[in-house]
């Protein structure tokens, strides 16, 4: 099968955070925010002064814990330059003005780690290991509901409306409102991740070491296979490819069901994001966030990519050692 596809290559690395980066949440065209176990959600934004890199732009600093899930409130009256919610592993939801990098709620329902955040006009999703999704709007709680008898690892909500959730029971479960509408069986082991897929249906990453795309009618269309152990994130791209994070230290880019590419990480990659451009972040163990492009007007300097292989060489040395 001929596959028309261009290598990615590394464009450049994000240092700043002092222990693993969990979570990546692309912010329109005002740059990118990760969340850390250090505690810290970060804002980067393009370098004006070479266009390859992003510099660190925010520290937003209020999480008690490791920070995991993150999304991006566009521009509106009362976040005039976009706003951050963060869930955590202390059990809060945060949401944050951009513009002056402050918290401006602080939303504590949960009982247990936060996994997942949607945004849904102006009204915000959380899940939780608690097993409850959590409906918030202008800093208050309206409305929660046990959606799941295990822990929910995710939530995403879908261009019909709905919400999309994935847990440690296996299953996907669609919600219009508080009503479980479809419930997706097949995979063998937590649902870790979903994405929606434009115009075809959502994707899953699984611990079981499979990606799946699956139809809203619960029917599977594509089982992606080729990761060697818990797949931790998966995301689309309107150019139809599949990106995924996985403890084997993968990302991988699939297109039509078949891996085109594997970039190779010093740590567990938590969690990829494709940029609006197509060109990927990846949020690895060791603390570094990574971008990498296919465009080779913004490929690193040769000798940053030569500083990235020993750093793959050291780590696996590392590994060899002990």
């Amino acid at each position: 099968m001929e596959i028309d596809f261009n290598e990615y290559q590394l464009r450049c690395e994000l240092r700043g955070h002092e222990d693993d980066v969990r979570g990546i949440c692309v912010c329109g065209n005002v740059g990118i925010a990760t969340s850390s176990r250090d505690r810290t959600v970060r804002l980067w934004t393009l370098n004006p002064s070479d266009e390859r890199r992003y510099s660190a732009a925010k520290i937003l600093l209020g999480h008690t814990s490791f920070v995991g899930p993150l999304a991006w409130i566009s521009p509106d009256d009362e976040f005039p330059e976009g706003g951050i919610v963060s869930g955590g592993m202390d059990t809060q939801v945060l949401v944050w003005d951009l513009r002056t990098g402050e918290k401006v709620h602080t939303l504590k329902a949960h009982k247990l780690q936060v996994t997942g955040i949607a945004v849904d006009n102006g009204d915000i999703v959380s899940s939780s290991v608690d097993c409850t999704l959590r409906l918030w709007r202008k800093g208050q709680p309206v409305e929660s509901w046990e959606a799941h008898k295990a822990a929910i690892q995710t939530v995403v909500k879908l261009p019909s409306g709905e919400l999309a959730t994935g847990s440690t029971d296996t299953t996907i479960k669609l919600w219009k409102g508080k009503t479980c509408t479809q419930t997706f069986a097949g995979h063998t082991d937590t649902v870790r991740s979903l994405a929606v897929m434009s115009d075809m249906g959502i994707l899953s990453a699984s611990h079981d070491g499979y990606v799946r795309l699956w139809a809203l009618t619960g029917e599977v269309l594509m089982e992606m296979v080729g990761h060697t152990s818990i797949v931790y994130s998966v995301d689309s791209h309107v150019s139809g490819l599949i990106l995924s994070g996985s403890e084997d230290r993968f990302a991988k880019i699939w297109k039509d069901g078949v891996c085109v590419q594997s970039i190779e990480h010093p740590g567990c990659v938590w969690d990829a994001k494709f940029l609006e451009n197509g060109d990927i972040v990846t949020a690895c163990s060791d603390g570094v966030v990574r971008i990498w492009t296919v465009q080779q007007d913004k490929i690193a300097d040769p000798l940053d990519v030569e500083s990235y292989a020993s750093q793959l060489s050291q780590y696996k040395l590392s590994r060899y050692e002990d």
